[in-house]
């Protein structure tokens, strides 16, 4: 067995030495067992809340200010002091700006490889943290470390998206791996409206009978009778864990619990702030409390009835960015239609109200130390003002912002030039994030998963962690 120190020394790069110990007489596969029996790296993190702001959100309006830009391109948000001296935020950012100290921004994000500069597969890479025109169609990180860690609560799927409604929650995949590590989406409209419930997952009335426990015991029967039950074909494998799942969800008390916003304290939820983006950010709250893995809070606010101008409320500021309102004014493109200005509450307002609210609640409860929480965008916003007084699709500078699992807050990673259009010191990418992910939680990403055809395959290896965060 090997020690910890020669484990340490089994890195990805050891795959060229790899070749040449065969040529030497040494298989893969042995060299394979050597690997999984240096020992499971350390977990920092248990869970992982990912906070997904899509749209590309404008970095230099929001976490990396630059007040310094000429005029007819600067941010009408000025800088505002942190908890943390010399670390500034912008002016819509004033409840954030009190929590710094537990937070590590990252300002040095881009992207320069073509084929990821669009909504759909800019989403696609920052879940998956491999880039879409891959050779292999690469998994959600969320179904990897579905896969890999399991769950601590058998009720609930290990992948929650909250809700997973908006128009590229279809990016999401499962790639190579059986369908029982997909995402579940809870779907709905306003989240915070008493009426929100997530059907697939409530338990109903005929589900407590002995119907249903006769039901189940005929399905035993039948994987018994096929084989399934005591050595399950890889084809098989996604169907056994959905009906293992869905019989504990159907019976399952904690499942309401965990998806019953209105059953928190008015307290609470005045806390998070009204409206949509502050319940999906509780109920994420919620989803780690009850010990699901890996959940992603993927918010639009929905349409809001005597709101003109309001039906696409995500980050895609073409037009009018910093309108008081409605972004749809004379002049505009029609490119970032549907939107509010950046300031508007249902924009930076709900978001400054509820992340801060959710980082000192997961802290008060004793949370946070076990939760790695992530706060991504697929791009940023250009530098340049354009000619509709919007800011368009920008990979070569964003920011990303962590907390919990023992990352170091208060700090600042990474920087960006002058006016906020290219990275100048420190660059990460979509694939260091996924791979800081894995590290947090202990993935040894040295060891393989298989596709149902048992070719292995590779996860996290075109990144490296980013030390600062480890």
């Amino acid at each position: 067995m090997l020690s910890a120190s020669e484990a340490a020394d089994w890195t990805r790069r050891r795959w060229l030495q790899a070749g040449a110990f065969a040529a030497l007489g040494a298989s893969t596969p042995h060299w394979l067992s050597r690997l999984a029996q240096a020992g499971e790296k350390t977990a920092r993190a248990k869970n992982v809340l990912v906070i997904l702001e899509q749209g590309g959100v404008s970095h230099i309006d929001s976490w990396d200010p630059k007040p310094d830009v000429v005029s007819e391109h600067r941010s009408p948000y000025q800088p505002v002091a942190t908890t943390v001296p010399g670390l500034f935020f912008t002016s819509v950012l004033p409840k954030t700006a009190a929590i710094a100290h537990k937070l590590s921004v990252v300002r040095s994000f881009h992207h320069t490889k073509a084929g990821a500069d669009a909504h759909p597969n800019g989403t696609q890479y920052i879940l998956s943290g491999a880039h879409p025109s891959s050779p292999q169609t690469m998994p959600d990180i969320g179904c990897i470390v579905s896969k890999t860690c399991g769950t601590a609560c058998p009720d609930l799927p290990s992948y929650v998206m909250v809700p997973g409604n908006h128009e590229q929650a279809a990016e999401t995949r499962t790639g190579f791996l059986p369908e029982g590590f997909k995402v579940f989406k809870t779907g709905g409209g306003d989240v915070s409206h008493p009426g929100w419930k997530v059907n697939d997952l409530l338990p109903r009335p005929e589900n407590q009978s002995n119907r249903f426990a006769g039901r189940q015991s005929l399905l035993t029967n039948l994987d018994q009778s096929f084989g399934r039950a005591g050595n399950p074909a890889p084809t098989t494998e996604g169907m056994n864990r959905f009906y293992d799942q869905a019989f504990s969800m159907l019976t399952s008390s904690a499942v309401t619990r965990a998806f019953d916003v209105q059953s928190e304290p008015a307290g609470v939820r005045e806390r998070y702030g009204a409206g949509h983006r502050g319940a999906c950010y509780l109920v994420g709250r919620k989803l780690i409390e009850a010990g699901v893995r890996f959940v992603t809070v993927d918010v639009r606010w929905p349409h809001m009835p005597g709101k003109p101008g309001g039906g696409n409320l995500n980050w895609d500021h073409h037009d009018f960015i910093y309108a008081s309102e409605t972004c749809e004014l004379p002049g505009a493109s029609g490119a970032g239609a549907g939107r509010y200005g950046f300031a508007h509450w249902v924009m930076m307002g709900s978001l400054d109200q509820a992340y801060a609210a959710l980082i000192d609640d997961l802290d008060e409860r004793g949370l946070l130390a076990e939760t790695l929480v992530c706060w991504v965008t697929e791009f940023g916003r250009t530098p340049r003002i354009n000619k509709h007084q919007g800011r368009d699709h920008w990979p070569h500078a964003y920011t990303m912002v962590f907390a919990g699992a023992g990352v170091r807050g208060g700090q600042v990673i990474g920087a960006t030039d002058a006016d906020g259009g290219y990275v100048a010191t420190q660059g990460y990418t979509p694939e260091d994030y996924a791979a800081t992910v894995y590290e947090k939680l202990g993935i040894n990403r040295d060891v393989p998963l298989y596709t149902p055809t048992k070719r292995p395959v590779y996860f996290g290896h075109m990144g490296e962690p980013i030390a600062g965060l480890l």
